[in-house]
């Protein structure tokens, strides 16, 4: 079932990034269903996922809608996070991190880089599912530590634009060598920024956190152009 509705997932956000389910495109699950050879159950779920992830609305009685999604709304958005997460990693470098929160983003670290070289070793795709949710968890662990309730906040408004999120990696799937190579410098930012945390190095946490973003702006918008280049 899971395999399912990752792929299922994967391919209902490719159709929705290319331009094939257009802005405001209801979800028919008895045709969509029929047409990726599942059944609704894991159709819903997928459905649901992609919800979270902001590109489709539940309709006031019953299904879903494709949301109008432009990639410089994205992209001011994102920076915008990265502006308040690297507040988030000064604060708690300059304060100095506890113990606790520096196991959580040691095990963050830990599985993104296992993650890695398993996609390296095998030759398989990164498994993105796992990546997103190790990405929201070091991102989610950040914001919390910074103690900060205004903050977190503000950035839990930010995530609900689509694709602005740290668990909302874009065109997922669909470009693995591409994909690959963005997340190993993801993975390389998430190192550094814990070696400026653990180091109390305020300024450079900051500055680690915004560059980290920007990237992230630049990588989703790639891999989105890419996607309608190819289509």
């Amino acid at each position: 079932m899971a395999s399912q509705i990752e792929r299922v997932t994967m391919e209902l956000r490719r159709q929705i990034l290319a331009g094939e389910l257009p802005p405001g495109e209801r979800i028919r699950e008895l045709q969509s269903s029929s047409e990726l050879g599942v059944s609704r159950t894991p159709l819903r779920l997928a459905l649901g996922e992609l919800e979270k992830e902001g590109l489709l609305e539940r309709l006031p009685k019953r299904g879903f809608r494709v949301r109008q999604v432009t990639l410089n709304e994205v992209a001011m958005a994102i920076d915008v996070r990265g502006t308040l997460e690297g507040m988030a990693a000064r604060t708690i470098a300059e304060a100095g991190a506890s113990r606790a929160l520096i196991e959580v983003l040691n095990a963050c670290v830990a599985e993104g880089r296992a993650l890695i070289d398993d996609a390296l070793a095998s030759g398989n795709p990164v498994d993105t599912a796992h990546w997103a949710a190790m990405n929201s968890r070091f991102h989610r662990a950040l914001v919390d530590g910074a103690g900060n309730p205004a903050l977190a906040s503000a950035l839990d408004h930010i995530a609900k634009t689509p694709m602005a999120g740290p668990g909302a990696l874009g065109a997922s799937g669909v470009q693995p060598s591409l994909e690959l190579t963005f997340l190993q410098r993801a993975q390389s930012d998430h190192e550094d920024i814990l070696r400026a945390i653990s180091a109390n190095e305020g300024s450079r946490a900051e500055a680690l956190m915004r560059e980290h973003a920007r990237r992230s702006r630049d990588n989703k918008r790639a891999l989105v152009e890419g996607l309608h280049a190819a289509t």
